[in-house]
């Protein structure tokens, strides 16, 4: 008889224990990754069949789309991003920002091709706000649009009852999702099992639409309907708005738990629910005006259109998570100005508020709503940002695969040539709807782009004028040694961008009152291209002689600068200084335009305005305001 050690109760506990935190993160994941993708089923196969670009309903072309649908799930979702795509990790961290940053920190490109890589990385993260803006505006209004079918009379509500949706979604998002976040995995849960569940009953009825899993019924469909089938990959392509989210969330959960979800859960629903729609498409074609409500018997109406509702809200809540994440990442790396960024939770690092962001979502999401009016115009602006991204996202992996991972060229190009053809062709697609929509996520990501390009070319004019006005550390000490001021007992913390030169700050002050603290530190705060920087090597100590010190405090792009962390762990490294007992100098600068230079004087004045709006280092930095001394700069760029 076999006896059970005291090791095998520890390996079995921590089995178990391991099982379960893969399903508590698998079931996290739901709500968070998969809320956008899922909540897809509620337009995309509409949209082929009686959207602006529809198609006749016969039984090849309802096999033909049904056959490009579950191919782009197989293809994009699948194979392109959990294949291949998220093995391109950033320290365990994903997203277009994520991979750009990558990249760059990890090769020696200069000049030209380094930017463009800078280029279309920051590019691809603009389109996303467009995404964001457009997300939870077709998503609720779809939603709400099953209100029509229980009761036609009902029509003139879908409209207002969106607008009150939103609205609450967005002016309770300084809560945080930590108190509902919780119930997100549950209700979408239900949700792929109640979809799956319709789909199959229809499949079940008609078996004969399963052939669609055959990829030569897309092929014929494309061949036959010329430019007609070709401008309907637009449509198709909504099946899968929501995969580059699996790429960015990666670091929140996890590569493991977002496969098994997907394919475990998600993949299957999805494949049962656009079965069971197409069924109905053959047998019921007058379903065609909203084929998902179709499937759904007279009796659960109500109640589906609510758990739609519920996951709608769910995805845009995601995505809006995903653009306060992204715009914390563009802040760090230097590509937006200080804006107010709120941590929701003391668990979740991650859970954030970004007020400034939240608005402009919130007034443009409710402005599509009221401009477009139903979710199917919205469907034609729809498309074209994510599509963008994803080619973009294929160009960045192509980059670390041939330069990083040294993969085999053939094997390489071949791989990436299938992408290509794929993400190209729904580009092309999305682009034909240019005049029905699909330019506003284009100017919104153009804007955005702007706006990154400049704040980083502003600053970098800023910093080389500030550098040209003061003196490096070496020359201010050695023109101590020749006449040094009056010093006074204290402690003086300078803040600089520039850790190689003294802060126009020091000078000013020295000039102006004639002396100066017994020891004084020049802090430097740099933005690593990786999300976290240990604290082992988080913080670094020059002493420079005299009573001076140099510190840099290194932080990745996913952290905040923690001025209090810095000093303690500059304490350990011999600094001593006490924090209650620091004089905080720092120089707020006044930009004035009209010097020569390659940037144009519109930007120069958009750089200046976004300068004199951004959030005051005291507050960015979390400083004690009543140990702050601001001096006044003027600088002309």
């Amino acid at each position: 008889m076999s006896t059970v050690t005291e090791e095998d109760h520890l390996s079995i506990s921590g089995g178990q224990s391991n099982i379960k935190k893969h399903v508590s993160l698998s079931l996290a994941a739901l709500g968070v990754v998969f809320g956008d993708i899922g909540t897809s089923p509620l337009y995309a196969v509409r949209e082929c069949f009686h959207g602006d670009f529809s198609i006749p309903l016969t039984q090849g072309n309802i096999l033909g789309v049904l056959s490009l649908l579950i191919w782009a799930l197989i293809m994009i979702v699948s194979i392109k991003y959990l294949t291949f795509v998220m093995k391109a990790d950033n320290q365990g961290e994903g997203g277009i920002l994520a991979l750009t940053s990558l990249i760059i920190s990890n090769s020696r490109k200069k000049g030209n091709e380094r930017w463009f890589l800078i280029a279309i990385g920051l590019f691809g993260a603009a389109l996303l706000y467009g995404d964001g803006m457009i997300t939870p505006a077709i998503s609720v209004l779809s939603a709400v649009e099953g209100v029509q079918i229980i009761a036609p009379s009902f029509r003139d509500l879908v409209i207002p009852v969106t607008i009150v949706i939103l609205a609450t979604l967005f002016l309770f998002q300084h809560h945080g999702t930590a108190k509902v976040g919780a119930f997100f995995g549950p209700v979408i849960f239900i949700w792929f099992a109640v979809i799956g569940i319709l789909g199959l009953v229809e499949v079940i009825q008609y078996p004969q639409i399963l052939q669609a899993i055959f990829p030569w019924y897309g092929i014929s469909f494309l061949i036959s309907n010329h430019t007609q089938g070709f401008m309907v990959l637009g449509a198709v392509f909504l099946s899968v708005t929501g995969a580059e989210a699996l790429y960015a969330d990666m670091g929140h959960f996890g590569k493991s738990p977002i496969r098994l979800t997907w394919i475990v859960l998600v993949f299957p629903a999805l494949l049962l629910n656009y079965f069971g729609q197409g069924a109905l498409l053959l047998s019921h074609p007058s379903e065609s005006h909203n084929p998902f409500y179709g499937l759904v018997p007279s009796w659960a109406m109500i109640p589906m259109v609510l758990l739609s509702t519920s996951a709608t809200i769910i995805a845009s809540q995601a995505l809006i998570t995903g653009v306060y994440s992204l715009t914390q990442q563009a802040i760090q790396l230097g590509y937006l100005p200080r804006l107010t960024v709120t941590h929701t939770s003391a668990k979740h690092i991650g859970q954030i508020y970004v007020p400034a962001a939240n608005w402009v979502l919130m007034v443009a999401t409710i402005g599509l709503v009221i401009g477009f009016e139903s979710s199917s115009r919205l469907a034609a602006a729809y498309g074209v940002a994510v599509t963008a991204t994803m080619l973009i996202s294929t160009v960045l992996f192509y980059y670390v695969a041939r330069d990083l991972w040294k993969w085999n060229m053939l094997a390489l190009n071949g791989l990436i040539s299938v992408f290509m053809i794929i993400d190209i062709s729904f580009f092309g697609a999305s682009i034909t709807k240019l005049l029905h929509g699909a330019w506003f996520p284009l100017v919104i990501g153009f804007g955005v782009f702007t706006v990154m390009v400049t704040w980083n070319q502003g600053r970098s004019l800023l910093l080389q004028q500030l550098k040209n006005r003061t003196l490096t550390v070496d020359e201010f000490l050695q023109s101590l040694a020749l006449q040094e001021p009056q010093r006074v007992a204290g402690q003086a913390v300078y803040l600089t961008a520039n850790p190689e030169v003294v802060p126009l700050a020091m000078l000013h002050n020295l000039r102006h009152n004639k002396i100066m603290h017994s020891n004084v530190a020049f802090f430097h705060f740099s933005t690593e291209r990786v999300p976290r920087v240990p604290n082992s090597r988080k913080v670094e100590v020059t002493r420079l002689g005299d009573g001076f010190f140099k510190v840099v405090a290194r932080y990745g792009f996913l952290e905040y600068p923690n001025i209090r962390q810095v000093i303690a762990l500059a304490n350990h490294q011999g600094l001593h200084f006490k924090p209650e007992a620091i004089s905080f100098f720092l120089s707020r600068e006044k930009i004035v335009t009209g010097m020569k230079s390659k940037m144009a004087l519109w930007r120069k004045k958009l750089y200046a305005l976004m300068a004199r709006n951004a959030l005051s280092a005291t507050a960015y930095y979390d400083l004690p305001s009543g140990q702050v001394i601001e001096i006044g700069l003027l600088v002309q760029i």
